[in-house]
């Protein structure tokens, strides 16, 4: 049975909330619009932070891995000389010291290393699970477990505003990137310590800061429908295919369908001719599988 709503929401996250109150309020708003509706989100905000929170209903739902895996853009406000368990502003103070000797260039010199692929540290306090339990959970417990890196990818850092002891950056940079734990990096090379102030996520993917709407807006709006974005438009950066009407029934079917192009991608997404999204499809050499379908 096919939902009656498949779209993302490019919402601007008010301080204060987190994700999983934004999507309770629009599973609300879904469900006085269209009766019981699936709804979730792709890429957790801090309750601080603010920003781009790219919201899954019906169908999306199962494309929000996909929607995840886009790059993130971010202006974080990061605080020289006061280090936090959380390595955020909303954690208690485990250490300060005086970061006025601090220069510029300095702080230019410190996130070099960070830039490219590396491996980071996640935070104690995330939502990341260890044997089965998530370590923010463990941290309010008082344990402080041993933790394993992570490949990330930074693209870029760039220095907006520099104003002892803060600087603000914008930083281009893969899914699964921690901006707090690059604060907290950045504080130990220069030696003071340092922590996340503040955070803005201006954009993921094809979701950008300047198009997403205010979740009080949006709850108020009487033709709130018309801020849903299609698959289509949502997952642009995806390669694609046109099905023909032949292999549409075929996929809906859970058959293969010939591979008749070079793609080389794992996963493409595939569209009948009125637009809609019909499946993700696997790669399968000769021949492409359903992966995921969407009925019409």
């Amino acid at each position: 049975m096919a939902e009656k709503v498949f779209g993302f929401l490019n919402i601007n996250k008010p301080q204060g909330l987190t994700s999983h109150d934004v999507v309770a309020r629009v599973r609300r708003l879904c469900r006085n619009a269209f009766g019981k509706t699936k709804v979730g989100h792709a890429g957790t905000l801090d309750p601080m932070a603010t920003g781009v929170l790219v919201i899954c209903l019906g169908y999306a739902t199962r494309l929000s891995e996909y929607a995840m895996q886009s790059t993130k853009k971010y202006r974080a406000t990061v605080h020289l000389g006061i280090e936090t368990d959380t390595y955020d502003a909303e954690g208690e103070i485990l250490a300060e010291n005086d970061a006025s000797h601090i220069t510029l260039e300095q702080v230019k010199e410190a996130f070099q290393p960070y830039l490219g692929d590396i491996q980071q540290m996640p935070p104690m306090y995330s939502a990341i699970k260890k044997d089965g339990k998530k370590l923010y959970e463990l941290a309010r417990e008082g344990q402080d477990i041993e933790r394993e890196t992570r490949p990330v990818t930074i693209h870029n850092i760039d220095i907006v505003e520099w104003k002892s002891p803060t600087v603000i950056l914008d930083v281009t940079c893969g899914a699964g990137t921690y901006i707090r734990s690059l604060a907290h990096d950045i504080g130990a090379k220069l030696g003071t310590g340092a922590h996340l102030s503040g955070l803005i996520r201006l954009g993921s993917g094809a979701f950008s800061i300047d198009e997403a709407v205010n979740l009080d807006i949006l709850l108020e709006d009487d033709d709130w429908q018309k801020q849903i974005i299609s698959p289509a438009n949502a997952l642009e950066d995806w390669t694609a295919i046109q099905l023909n009407n032949e292999q549409a029934e075929e996929i809906q079917l859970g058959r293969v369908i010939s591979k008749q192009d070079s793609i080389d991608d794992e996963l493409i997404m595939a569209y009948m001719s009125d637009g809609h999204l019909l499946a993700v499809l696997e790669n399968r050499v000769d021949h492409w599988k359903p992966h995921k379908v969407f009925l019409p």
